[in-house]
C-alpha cells in the first residue's frame, strides 16, 4: 500500500511554540536554514525514488522561490501551509481567508499551477475552527490534512475520523487526510504520524505502526519539517516543554528518515488517496445509476 510522505516547509524560528517570543515582524532578522534543510530532505527522497507533498509557507516561497521550483522540478506536489504560520483558532475567518489567499497567490505565481492542498499550522483546525473548512473549499482547496484525531494542548479533535474521508459542505466539500494515529486497546489514539513523535519513538515502532495500519486496509499519513534534520540549528530560549518537543533527537532524524524511506512505500498525498478517490467515484456512479433506474 502506498502511504503519504509530506513535508511542512518552515524554518526553525517559525514554529508555533516560539510565536510568543518571535513575532513575524522579526523573521527577517534570523539566519535562514530552510533551504539547505529542505534540500537534505529532497536528496533523501531522490535516493529512494519517492515523490512527496510539500506544504510551503507563503512567506518561505516569497523569500526562496528557487527552492519552490526545485521541489516542483523533483516531481513533488505543492500545497499551502498558510503565509504567516498563525494558529487558525486565534484568527477571525476574514484574517484566515486573507492569509490563505496570499500564500496561494505567491505559490501559484512561482509554480504556474493552482494550489489544491492545505495543511494548517500546528494542525489548528479544531472544534473551534471548523469554519476554516468552508473557507478552504471556497478558495479551491480540494485536499486538507489539518485535523489531528488526538488529545493535545495545542491541537486535535480526538473523536475525528482517523483515516481519509470526504467532508461535504455548501462549497462542494474537500477530502481530509488526517495525520495517522494508532488505536491502542480501543481506548486511545496514539499519535504516530511523524514530527516530534517520529523523533521520540524508535524507528521500528513507527514502521510497525505503518505496517499494521496498512494491513487494516488504510494508507498512512507521515509528516516531517526540514528543521528536524538540522541538529546544528541555533537554540532559542523557550520553556522546558517547547525545548523538549523541538530539540529532542534532532541528531538521529536524518538516519531514521533514511531507514523509513527504505522500508515503507511512500508517494504524494494524491497518490496515497487514489484508492479512496476511485472508490468514491464508483459509489457516486452507482448511486446515479440506482437513482435513474
Amino acid at each position: 500500500m502506498l502511504n503519504a510522505f509530506t513535508v511542512d516547509v518552515e524554518d526553525y524560528f517559525q514554529v508555533g511554540a516560539f510565536a510568543d517570543r518571535i513575532p513575524t515582524s522579526s523573521w527577517d532578522d534570523f539566519e535562514g536554514r530552510v533551504v539547505p534543510n529542505t534540500r537534505s530532505v529532497l536528496d533523501l527522497l531522490e535516493k529512494h525514488q519517492v515523490r512527496g507533498t510539500f506544504f510551503i509557507l507563503g512567506w518561505t516561497a516569497q523569500h526562496y522561490p528557487e527552492l519552490v521550483r526545485d521541489i516542483q522540478r523533483g516531481g513533488h506536489e505543492i500545497g499551502s501551509h498558510s503565509h504567516w504560520h498563525q494558529l487558525i483558532y486565534e484568527m477571525t475567518p476574514e484574517e484566515f481567508a486573507d492569509d490563505l489567499k496570499l500564500s496561494c497567490r505567491i505559490i501559484e505565481d512561482i509554480t504556474s499551477e493552482p494550489v489544491k492542498m492545505f495543511r494548517a499550522p500546528s494542525f489548528s483546525v479544531t472544534g473551534q475552527s471548523l469554519w476554516a473548512l468552508d473557507i478552504l473549499a471556497e478558495n479551491g482547496i480540494e485536499f486538507d490534512s489539518s485535523i489531528f484525531p488526538v488529545h493535545h494542548d495545542r491541537y486535535g479533535i480526538p473523536d475525528a475520523e482517523p483515516f481519509p474521508y470526504r467532508i461535504e459542505n455548501e462549497q462542494g466539500g474537500l477530502w481530509e487526510f488526517p495525520p495517522s494515529v494508532y488505536r491502542v486497546a480501543n481506548r486511545m489514539n496514539l499519535p504516530v504520524a511523524g514530527g516530534g513523535y517520529f523523533r521520540l519513538y524508535p524507528a521500528r515502532l513507527t514502521i510497525e505502526c505503518i505496517h499494521r495500519i496498512n494491513r487494516s486496509g488504510q494508507p498512512f499519513m507521515f509528516y516531517i519539517h526540514p528543521w528536524e534534520v538540522d541538529p546544528e540549528q541555533p537554540r532559542l530560549p523557550c520553556g522546558w516543554r517547547s525545548r523538549f518537543r523541538h530539540y529532542q533527537n534532532l541528531g538521529s532524524t536524518h538516519r531514521k528518515l533514511d531507514r523509513l524511506l527504505g522500508e515503507v512505500s511512500f508517494g504524494t498525498m494524491t497518490d496515497a488517496l487514489q484508492p479512496s478517490l476511485e472508490q468514491s467515484a464508483c459509489t457516486a456512479s452507482s448511486t446515479k445509476i440506482s437513482a435513474g433506474s
